[in-house]
């Protein structure tokens, strides 16, 4: 008989409970830090695998050949040719010889380190079925039960969790998933380059489980999506939420069925939102009215604190979609590099919001406008340096906007262009249209250039009325900035009042002023981030979660083959 959804993932829930008591039961006092003499710590100290003369009674040259005929084999499953790569490098970098055994076998508190590591994936929204799990439970167990194991044995587990650390390993630094294959609108490629170095360096560092751990996203924001990760598992698991029944709109203190607005209140508990337990009555009162504004405010709708068709659609949205969409943004923060410099600008998207850091602190943050969703006018996630600033700009129109848009409104109306002061002029032997500088120019009184061939860049704009709205994608593509002047101060270095009076000052049109220093820009794509310690689900202007989701869904939610599998593992950690 099939089970019920509801049933399925209890049984799921059941699986995972080992994996979570592993990540919290393999600390100090535990099995797992007792390890191999005298634990992690002492095995790391004297881990030096060229030093290795025998293994469990076998000769250390034995076991070399052993595993140098392995790595020319069958790679094992479902390791890619990549990851493959990189395991058979870094036994190069290490002198050929095991990695993961000493003088009485495998060294287990490194061997712990990686298993725990592994099992635990899941908890990075990594899919477990990723990982040679099977063959880890095959070669460890054959090791294990030997009383005198082979130099194939031995060769055999050696291999197996050195490629489970490759691939590991890469997919905490550059995530699972190719950006290139589900985007094209991502331009920020991983940092493969790093990938060899990083886990040469990681297998040498002690302890193994807090190198491996330094591998992922280093930013307190990843940290707390993870969080919110297992708190939507958790949900999902349990059945998810009720559903809001949908209705007429509704407006604080307006009237409605007394099951519709008790559906709403459990729907508004089941996320957190609403603390109360006080059955509703049938009135649609303040506390719920200022529940449901608090979760438009967290989830990208006017906080009206009108029950409309769009939240109650909201609402219904259940907690398994909301689970993979936050393990789709923990892919997303993998794909971006990990060092932004000290100083950087970052433009999120679909929070529709401009952040600048330094040293680790947010030093400013506003509103932004950023580009429609429609074919070339959408804003692209890329990354380059911000080099200067210019005031007063003109507005080199392009010719795609200049034939679609202009012209067709100029030949309809011959006084439009002058109207609203565009010039033509000549560019290389063709005539160009422009915009001229001034308070009625498209992109204000200032734009922040960092040269990139989308031809996005910041700019200042006439429509600030526009930053009232809660979704604000009104754009060609580039970013529109709520206090251009704040953002001034910043990269140049001036008082806001000097960059005040540069916008303003006539005459000094189209005046270019190089910054300091350049500063990078980062244009990304979350569309589940923090924002106060508050988990926000962003509108997905593009629609770039959907093949994204189905791709990372099995992280979040792995199969039960695959949570058995790992309960399995888990037993060489704990015995």
């Amino acid at each position: 008989m099939t089970k019920s959804p509801v049933a399925a993932r209890a049984s799921i829930l059941i699986l995972l409970a080992p994996l979570f008591l592993l990540a919290s039961g393999c600390g100090r006092g535990g099995a797992a830090a007792e390890g191999n003499k005298g634990g992690e710590a002492a095995a790391g100290r004297s881990w030096n695998p060229g030093a290795v003369t025998e293994v469990s009674g076998v000769p250390a040259a034995q076991v070399r050949t052993a595993i140098q005929q392995r790595l020319g084999a069958a790679r094992p499953q479902p390791i890619n040719e990549r990851q493959w790569r990189y395991a058979q490098r870094l036994y190069r970098r290490y002198g050929q010889g095991p990695l993961w055994l000493g003088e009485d076998g495998l060294i287990e508190a490194r061997a712990a380190a990686l298993l725990k590591a592994v099992v635990n994936a899941h908890q990075d929204a990594l899919r477990l079925d990723a990982y040679p799990l099977n063959d880890l439970i095959r070669s460890l167990g054959a090791v294990k039960d030997a009383q005198r194991p082979t130099a194939q044995q031995l060769a055999e587990a050696d291999v197996v969790l050195t490629a489970a650390y490759a691939a590991l390993g890469e997919d905490l630094l550059t995530g699972q998933i190719d950006p290139r294959t589900i985007s094209k609108t991502w331009f920020i490629d991983p940092q493969e380059e790093s990938i060899d170095s990083a886990l040469t360096r990681a297998l040498r560092e002690e302890p193994l489980d807090l190198s491996i751990a330094r591998m992922r996203p280093q930013d307190e924001d990843y940290a707390a999506l993870q969080r919110e990760m297992e708190r939507y598992r958790r949900l999902a698991v349990a059945g998810g939420w009720p559903k809001v029944p949908t209705g007429r709109d509704l407006k604080p203190g307006d009237r409605d069925s007394p099951a519709r607005l008790e559906a709403l209140r459990r729907r508004l508990m089941a996320e957190g939102l609403l603390a109360d337990t006080a059955r509703a009555t049938g009135v649609y009162d303040a506390r719920l009215a200022g529940a449901v504004a608090e979760y438009q405010a967290r989830h990208s709708i006017e906080a009206d604190s009108v029950l409309g068709a769009g939240t109650v659609a909201s609402l219904n949205v259940p907690a398994a979609n909301r689970l993979w969409q936050i393990a789709a943004n923990l892919e997303r923060f993998r794909w971006f590099p990990r060092n932004l410099g000290s100083r950087y600008i970052l433009v999120n998207v679909p929070a529709f919001r401009l952040e600048a850091f330094e040293d680790g602190k947010k030093a400013l943050e506003m509103k932004v406008i950023v580009g429609e969703e429609f074919e070339g006018r959408i804003t692209p996630v890329f990354s380059d340096s911000m080099e200067y600033a210019v005031f007063r700009p003109y507005w080199m129109v392009t010719d795609d906007i200049a034939e679609k848009e202009l012209l067709p409104k100029a030949a309809a109306d011959p006084g439009y262009l002058e109207a609203n002061n565009y010039e033509l002029f000549e560019e290389n032997g063709k005539t160009r249209v422009r915009q001229k500088p001034g308070p009625k120019n498209s992109l204000g009184l200032v734009k922040y250039m960092f040269p990139n061939d989308y031809n996005i860049y910041l700019h200042d704009t006439p429509q600030d009325e526009l930053f009232k709205e809660d979704v604000r994608a009104f754009s060609h593509g580039c970013i529109r900035l709520e206090r251009p002047e704040q953002l001034g101060a910043w990269v140049l270095g001036w008082p806001e009042e000097r960059v005040r009076q540069a916008m303003q000052q006539e005459g000094a049109d189209d005046r270019r002023v190089n910054l300091p220093r350049k500063v990078p820009v980062y244009i990304a794509y979350f569309t589940a981030y923090m924002r106060n310690g508050q988990v926000r689900f962003g509108n997905d202007l593009y629609k770039a979660d959907d093949a994204l989701i189905r791709a990372v869904a099995r992280g979040a939610e792995p199969s039960a083959d695959a949570l058995r599998a790992a309960e399995q593992l888990r037993r060489f950690v704990a015995d």
